[in-house]
């Protein structure tokens, strides 16, 4: 009268392809994981991926608790919400060290409604023209932003960044100072970098950290698949056939 369980003719092949999987993406989870087996061709959902996942002893990241909005302390409705491409921007720094000892500084700049990375790069130095000068070539290949979001920094609030943003008519906006959350797609973005790539890679110079956030960004931005997106890329490579 009891259940028995039926393998299905695949079982082992979806099995280890799972292993496979979690073995190369070592920080992404069974729903991440579901979305690259259907990317590639299998009908399987993520109940199915999810008992075969604790089967095989893999870890399941815990659920990160909710976090409550905050408002600026005037009462106004400032904190922004992007709409549409192009409508925020934010931009970081992150920090890590060569082989060395010796500090980088990564810049990150991600359209906050498409997630996309749009610039990512390491320096030993930043200061406001370095980031004049690649925002504006960002600005060329992906257009101008309404408004553009930061926190507090030095770099960020210098006046002549200020006034340049300003002669195109970008919107600046900063967050309350100690509140790293209310810039919080920059900060979430900087958080994967860390866990899927700061953090397992040991740079030898800064060509070869360059060469490796390239790659590294060229993965975020075209294959991983964002929880966001319902498990799309922010930006897939698309073929252009051209008609003969």
């Amino acid at each position: 009268m009891r259940y028995q369980t039926i393998q299905r003719d695949d079982e082992d092949v979806i099995t280890s392809r799972i292993i496979d999987l979690a073995s190369k993406y070592g920080r992404y989870g069974y729903r991440r994981i579901t979305a690259l087996l259907q990317r590639e061709g299998y009908d399987i959902n993520h109940k199915r991926v999810e008992r075969i996942w604790r089967e095989q002893g893999l870890k399941v990241p815990s659920k990160q608790p909710k976090r409550k909005r905050l408002w600026p302390n005037d009462g106004s409705c400032i904190r922004l919400r992007p709409l549409h491409k192009n409508h925020v921007w934010s931009y970081d720094f992150v920090y890590d060290q060569l082989e060395n000892g010796k500090r980088l500084r990564w810049l990150n700049l991600i359209d906050e409604y498409t997630k996309q990375c749009v610039y990512s790069s390491p320096r030993y130095q930043w200061n406001h023209k370095d980031i004049i000068e690649v925002l504006a070539d960002c600005f060329i290949q992906y257009g101008t932003p309404e408004y553009i979001r930061s926190d507090n920094g030095p770099e960020f609030i210098a006046q002549g960044l200020r006034t340049w943003l300003e002669g195109l008519e970008i919107q600046t906006t900063f967050i309350e100072p100690g509140s790293p959350w209310e810039n919080g797609y920059c900060e979430s973005f900087n958080g994967k970098m860390r866990d899927e790539f700061l953090n397992l890679e040991l740079f030898s110079t800064l060509q070869e950290a360059r060469a490796l956030t390239n790659l590294w960004i060229k993965h975020y931005n075209q294959f991983r698949p964002h929880s966001a997106l319902k498990y799309k890329s922010p930006a897939p490579e698309s073929i252009v056939i051209k008609s003969t």
